[in-house]
């Protein structure tokens, strides 16, 4: 499944505020840009939202983390990356 989940997070490349992906087997990071001064905000803000849509994203500084359970699937991981990709969107 690590590179299905792979291609799907860098897919994310463009999104609004995405300076940087990262990943090794199914984990990845996800540097975000920030507001001024306030590095924690925009991760905070995307957290909340993939919330709303059934995700619990982790965040720390300018990134959020993903790492989804071994046990995976295709249409897990596309709904996951969905949910980021839209919530990223709605940041705008």
């Amino acid at each position: 499944m690590a590179p299905i989940f792979e291609d799907a997070v860098h897919s994310l490349k463009g999104r609004p505020f995405v300076t940087d992906i990262r990943n090794y087997g199914l984990a990845a990071g996800i540097s975000l840009g920030h507001y001024p001064g306030e590095p924690a905000r925009r991760p905070f803000e995307l957290g909340l939202k993939c919330f709303e849509k059934g995700f619990y994203i982790r965040w720390g500084g300018d990134t959020i983390q993903l790492a989804p359970p071994f046990i995976v699937n295709t249409d897990q991981i596309n709904g996951l990356i969905n949910a980021v990709g839209e919530s990223l969107d709605e940041l705008s």
